[in-house]
């Protein structure tokens, strides 16, 4: 039991490094994917990264594409982006 918990603990920083490196991003694309947020609370809370009336247009249509697709759908997405993160060409980011 003791060899166990070592090893958790020596995972741990290293599932610290996982992901994209940049929270913003993974919490944008998370929400993207989010099928309780809708287009007009997305638009909202991407306010401060929107510079014209167009861009938020054009988020409220990207937004309409991903609540359209299925909750397996969606689930394939996440793991995509996780296997994008984890990926060679990640790796030095």
């Amino acid at each position: 039991m003791k060899l166990v918990t070592v090893l958790m603990l020596a995972a741990l920083p290293l599932s610290c490094y996982a992901g994209s490196g940049c929270p913003t991003l993974e919490d944008v694309i998370e929400e993207t994917i989010d099928p309780t947020v809708d287009a007009t609370q997305y638009v909202q809370d991407l306010q401060e990264f929107i510079p014209d009336d167009a861009t938020a247009k054009a988020l409220k249509e990207v937004k309409q594409c991903f609540l359209s697709e299925s909750n397996e759908t969606l689930d394939n997405v996440r793991v995509m982006m996780e296997t994008i993160y984890d990926s060679k060409w990640c790796a030095r980011y």
